[in-house]
C-alpha cells in the first residue's frame, strides 16, 4: 500500500513538474509580429497551422499576424517595427537594391505564381501564339509585365509584338471572361477559379521562362544578428507546419483555417483545397531543391538571375550579390 502511495505521489510530482514547465515556457514566450502581404487568405495556410497547433509556442514564440502591402512590410522590417514579413520575392529584391537591410531567411515559395491565362477557344497554346493578341497586365511596373517581356524575349519576340492592355486588379479576370482581352498575365491561382466558374482556360507558367519567388519569410539584418534563436524557432515552426499539411489531410486544415482565420472564404473550401494540393504542395512549397536541402531552400543561382533580370529591365538601378540578401540553407542558421 505504501508502495502504491509512493508511486501515486511520484506521478503527481511529475505531472506538476510538466505543468510548471509548460507554464514557464508560456511565461517566457517572446512576442513577435509577422506582417503578411495583402489580407488574411487561406493560402497562408502554414502560418495559420503553426499558430493553431502550437508550433510557434513550442519555440517560445507568441506570434501576432498583421497585413499590409509588400513595400510597407519591408519598410517596417527595416525600421524594426515588426520582426518578420511575408512579402513576395520581387519586392524584397527592390527593397534590398534601394538600401533596405532586409534578408530572406526562408524561400517558402520555391516559384512565383505568375502565369498567362487564356481561353482555349482563343487558339493560344504557346507564347508565340500571343503575337498580335490583346494581353492584359495590371500595370507596366508589375512583376507580371516583366515576366511577359522575358517570356517573349526567350522566343525571339518583343513586347511590342503584343497588344498590351492595362487593366486593374479587380477587373482583369472579368476582362478575360468577357473577351475584352485574349489573355492576361496575372496569377496562376486564378486558373483554378476560372475552371471552377466553368471557363475552359489554359495556362503558361511564367516561371518556365524566368525564375522568381512568391511569398518568402523576411527579417532584418539587425534582428537576425541579435535574435538568431527566435529566427530559427520561427523557421522550425513553419517547417513543422508545412510537413503537417503535406503529410496530413490538407482538406481538414483548409476547413480549420477558413473557420478560424479567414471566414470570408466560407463556402470555398473545395476550391481552396484543390489549389493547395495542385499548386502549393506540388510546385510552390516543394521542389527538387527542397527534397535535397529542406523547406525554404534559397537557390542562389535562381535568385541571382531574378536580380539581374530586374536590372536589365530597369526595375532596380544596379545588381548585387544574392547571397547578401538570401539565406541559402535556413536549417544551417
Amino acid at each position: 500500500m505504501r508502495i502504491m502511495r509512493g508511486i501515486t505521489s511520484a506521478v503527481k510530482a511529475l505531472a506538476l513538474v510538466a505543468i510548471m514547465a509548460v507554464a514557464a515556457t508560456a511565461a517566457r514566450a517572446e512576442k513577435v509580429t509577422i506582417q503578411i502581404d495583402g489580407a488574411a487568405v487561406p493560402y497562408y495556410l502554414p502560418l495559420f497551422v503553426a499558430d493553431k497547433y502550437g508550433y510557434f509556442k513550442e519555440q517560445g514564440l507568441e506570434v501576432e499576424f498583421l497585413y499590409a502591402n509588400a513595400s510597407d512590410i519591408l519598410n517596417n522590417i527595416a525600421a524594426g517595427n515588426v520582426q518578420f514579413g511575408f512579402p513576395n520575392g520581387d519586392s524584397v529584391i527592390s527593397a534590398r537594391a534601394n538600401g533596405l537591410p532586409v534578408k530572406v531567411v526562408h524561400s517558402t515559395y520555391q516559384r512565383g505564381i505568375g502565369a498567362t491565362l487564356f481561353k482555349n477557344s482563343s487558339g493560344i497554346k504557346t507564347p508565340a501564339d500571343l503575337v498580335g493578341k490583346k494581353v492584359a497586365v495590371t500595370s507596366y511596373g508589375s512583376p507580371n509585365y516583366i515576366q511577359l517581356q522575358v517570356m517573349m524575349s526567350q522566343i525571339g519576340k518583343k513586347i511590342e509584338d503584343i497588344n498590351v492592355q492595362i487593366v486593374g486588379t479587380g477587373a482583369i479576370i472579368d476582362a478575360l471572361k468577357s473577351d475584352q482581352v485574349d489573355a492576361v498575365t496575372f496569377s496562376a491561382l486564378r486558373y483554378y477559379a476560372l475552371k471552377n466558374d466553368g471557363v475552359d482556360v489554359g495556362m503558361i507558367a511564367s516561371d518556365d521562362f524566368m525564375p522568381s519567388h512568391g511569398n518568402v519569410l523576411v527579417t532584418s539584418d539587425a534582428y537576425l544578428a541579435s535574435n538568431k534563436a527566435q529566427v530559427k524557432g520561427f523557421i522550425t515552426a513553419l517547417d513543422k507546419a508545412l510537413k503537417h499539411i503535406i503529410d496530413g489531410d490538407p482538406a481538414k486544415e483548409v476547413a480549420m483555417v477558413i473557420k478560424d482565420y479567414t471566414p470570408t472564404f466560407a463556402g470555398q473550401e473545395k476550391l481552396v483545397t484543390e489549389i493547395i494540393k495542385e499548386v502549393f504542395i506540388k510546385t510552390l512549397w516543394q521542389s527538387p531543391d527542397t527534397e535535397k536541402n529542406g523547406f525554404g531552400y534559397g537557390n542562389l543561382a535562381d535568385w541571382q538571375k531574378n536580380i539581374d533580370i530586374a536590372v536589365q529591365y530597369k526595375v532596380i538601378p544596379t545588381t548585387f550579390d544574392a547571397k547578401d540578401m538570401v539565406v541559402e540553407k535556413p536549417a544551417d542558421l
